[in-house]
Formats: structure tokens, C-alpha cells, sequence
């Protein structure tokens, strides 16, 4: 296997939010679709995804997947990338991404990984399976 810290900058292009039926006295919850174009670092490309959220006056949550398309450490190909973060009132939020096993194609099947993804940013430590080596 071949390790490798990656590291990119994305922007979110599009955020279509909804939020469900309200409960008597829960938080408010909600689905969301997105897209987003990694512009910066190791990823170049494009993700499309959907995202369900909970907020209340305790705290928050969301946990997202999301069909990356491009190249990922000058690799090209395809990967569903989750994510989820929560956060209650006076702390810092707790975040975690990881790439979904199994879900690589092209030239990043067999990739895997996790890290974290903040406010514009990803920061995973990935494995890429080794090439096959030639027929003996």
C-alpha cells in the first residue's frame, strides 16, 4: 500500500436546503443537496452530494456523502467521500471524513482513507492499493 496525506481546498457551488416537518419542542431538522469544485491542493474536481442536518438550541449535527469526481494526489477517478461533524454550544466541532470502502474507480479503486473536513477544507490520510507488478 502507498500512503499519502492529502490535503485540498473546495468551494461549495451550490446548497439546497429543506428542512422537514417541524416536531413540538426538537430540533429542527432538515436534508440538503450540494455541489462543490475542489480548487486547491491535492484534489481537482468536482463532487455533487446530499446531506441531512439536525439543529437546536443543545447543539448540531450533519452527516453528508459525495461523489467526487477528478483526480485525488494526481490519480484520477471517483470516490464517495462521507463526512458528519457535531458541535454543542461553547466547544469546538468535532468532525470526521472518510472515503466510503469500496466506492474508488479508475486509477483510485481500492482507495481508503480518513481525516477531517472543516470550512472549506479536507485533510484525509489515504492508502492506494500498489500496482500490479508485470506477469511473470
Amino acid at each position: 500500500m502507498t500512503q499519502m496525506r492529502i490535503q485540498a481546498v473546495f468551494t461549495v457551488d451550490v446548497w439546497d436546503g429543506t428542512d422537514d416537518e417541524p416536531v413540538d419542542d426538537g430540533p429542527v431538522t432538515g436534508r440538503v443537496e450540494l455541489t462543490k469544485t475542489y480548487t486547491e491542493g491535492d484534489v481537482k474536481g468536482s463532487a455533487t452530494g446530499h446531506m441531512v442536518t439536525t439543529q437546536g438550541p443543545g447543539g448540531a449535527a450533519y452527516v453528508a456523502q459525495e461523489r467526487v469526481v477528478g483526480t485525488l494526489g494526481g490519480r484520477k477517478g471517483t470516490f464517495v467521500l462521507e463526512h458528519r461533524a457535531t458541535q454543542v454550544p461553547d466547544s469546538d466541532p468535532v468532525t470526521w471524513a472518510g472515503i466510503v470502502p469500496g466506492s474508488g474507480t479508475g486509477e483510485l479503486a481500492g482507495i481508503r482513507g480518513e481525516g477531517t473536513l472543516g470550512h472549506g477544507t479536507l485533510d484525509l490520510q489515504v492508502e492506494f492499493p500498489d500496482p500490479a507488478g508485470p506477469a511473470a
